[in-house]
């Protein structure tokens, strides 16, 4: 199943948090053109490379449909970042 909701939040330094709600349909719908010139990029890649391409974009779905669950914490200083997939 395709994620469907990415959540960002941001802890700036002054302790107020952001909060960024994605929704991931949109967004594809929104950066479709660019994601149509990188896959023909991941097919040419996989041609130069030998790489069978069908292949290689099965796995890159697997991974896509693997990442609903996913969590992300990142903290520098006094700054931190959470993304959640949904």
């Amino acid at each position: 199943m395709m994620p469907q909701l990415v959540t960002v939040r941001f802890n700036r330094p002054d302790g107020h948090p952001i909060w960024i709600w994605v929704p991931v349909l949109p967004a594809v719908l929104v950066f479709s053109p660019i994601l149509v010139l990188a896959a023909v990029a991941a097919i040419v890649a996989c041609r130069v490379y030998r790489v069978d391409a069908v292949r290689a974009l099965g796995v890159g779905w697997r991974i896509v449909s693997a990442l609903p669950g996913t969590r992300f914490d990142i903290e520098q200083g006094r700054t931190a970042v959470l993304v959640t997939i949904r």
